[in-house]
């Protein structure tokens, strides 16, 4: 029997008053899980808590930034403190920099970097960063791989825009769009031969380094440094999105893990501890084109603001603590080896994809390395699962394309309380 939820179908037949489709993003609405959107009152630690006040194990973590949980009360009070002392200048803070310092300490390939407000305005302005330094129009992304929603990046993106099989490039002109070259990830060969015909015209691949928007898909042995190599070979920056894998995956995020350096860097999630933010960076000869000592221009009156870095600040220091990334390893792979075995004794074929803290369940028997893989898993089955979930107590990202993020605030308790659920949604299916 299903939670009551007569407060959230009440707010959310308010919000399509006043908010396009009734949310501010678009995987919010549920469209393809079924059923009517939650709206959420409040979190705690691993948990978060409805209108209705029902309680959920929450894996959506607001899509990654909350790496130790909702509401940790040291981000709380770096906030509160912060806020005391205004909320915003237009100006440099202290904070600025020791936020800064502390991303430079732990990932030495940003040698200068600069603060935005999001993880989309982070790629923008690196692409943009990217065709000024090497005097060339072409970006090649791969298929999957979501970097925002950008002109020019919606072009076989994964998340919200294969969640909702919207056209890859709505309201971008063709012309614009056809600066976006495509290839399939995990396949050097195509890359090859895309770089062999037009290497001379393009200025940068960008890539998910882990993949994290059509579900997590991992790079396959060699695939990195590869696409280090190929770059570097063709007069190509290499750009790494980590606004996901950044402090997600270890201290170093997954240029450290995979022992590869990009070019730029773009970052964001984690290092606002919650609140809005971005960055990118690299090497301090591509920065310098920046105004205001160069000619490229990109501005943002809120960037670096002093809550959001003071909440990133909180974070990056407990994550530096002993032990904190074997507990989320350990967790995560908990969870990811019990729902093997509880997909397994339910008699139902699944793929599941990790990489440290995140993963994704695939309803689908084979392995899943790229887009076309993610596609033809089983998202109505997913969507029935997702239901089911939710009315045990479990919140899921609502999209077979999302991932799922373990924090620190989970522990063994909810490992075994998310397991026993997924046994009781996968009777039902």
């Amino acid at each position: 029997m299903s939670p009551e939820r007569s407060r959230s179908r009440e707010l959310f037949s308010e919000a399509r008053r006043y908010l396009a489709g009734g949310v501010s993003s678009p995987v919010r609405a549920f469209r393809t899980v079924g059923g009517e959107p939650v709206v959420i009152a409040r979190g705690a630690g691993p948990r978060v808590y409805d209108a209705d006040g029902n309680e959920y194990i929450d894996y959506v973590a607001a899509f990654g930034p909350l790496i130790l949980g909702h509401a940790d009360l040291e981000v709380v009070a770096a906030v509160q403190q912060a806020a005391a002392e205004g909320t915003a200048f237009g100006a440099t803070t202290r904070l600025e920099i020791d936020l800064a310092s502390a991303i430079r300490e732990a990932l030495p390939s940003l040698e200068l970097l600069r603060f935005v407000n999001s993880g989309t305005e982070a790629t923008m302005s690196a692409l943009r960063l990217a065709r000024a330094f090497t005097g060339r129009d072409r970006i090649v992304k791969l298929e999957g791989c979501y970097h925002g929603h950008a002109d020019g990046l919606l072009v076989k993106a994964g998340s919200g825009v294969a969640t909702l099989a919207l056209p890859d490039s709505a309201g971008v002109p063709a012309a614009y769009a056809g600066q976006t070259l495509v290839a399939p990830y995990n396949d050097l060969p195509a890359l090859e031969a895309l770089f062999q015909a037009q290497g001379d015209s393009i200025a940068a691949l960008i890539v998910e380094p882990v993949a994290g928007n059509m579900g997590v898909v991992l790079p396959q042995p060699g695939y990195l440094q590869g696409l280090r190599d190929l770059t570097s070979r063709h007069g190509a920056l290499l750009i790494f999105d980590e606004v996901i894998t950044g402090f997600r995956l270890c201290y170093g995020g997954a240029q450290t893990l995979f022992d590869t350096q990009p070019d730029l860097t773009c970052l964001g999630k984690i290092i606002g501890g919650g609140l809005p933010v971005g960055a990118y960076g690299g090497r301090r000869e591509i920065m310098e084109q920046l105004a205001p000592r160069g000619p490229v221009y990109q501005a943002g009156t809120l960037s670096g603001n002093p809550l959001a870095m003071a909440a990133g600040i909180a974070t990056l220091e407990r994550l530096r603590e002993p032990g904190s990334y074997e507990r989320l390893e350990s967790l995560a792979s908990q969870l990811a080896d019990g729902l093997k075995t509880v997909f397994a004794q339910a008699g139902i074929e699944a793929t599941i994809n990790r990489a440290g803290s995140m993963l994704t369940p695939f309803f689908a028997a084979s392995p899943i390395d790229d887009y076309a893989d993610a596609k033809r898993a089983d998202s109505e089955r997913f969507g029935r699962f997702f239901r089911a979930m939710l009315d045990a107590g479990v919140y899921l990202p609502p999209s077979q394309f999302e991932a799922w993020f373990v924090s620190l605030a989970h522990g063994e308790h909810e490992i075994e309380a998310t397991l026993a659920a997924a046994r009781k949604a996968l009777a039902s299916l």
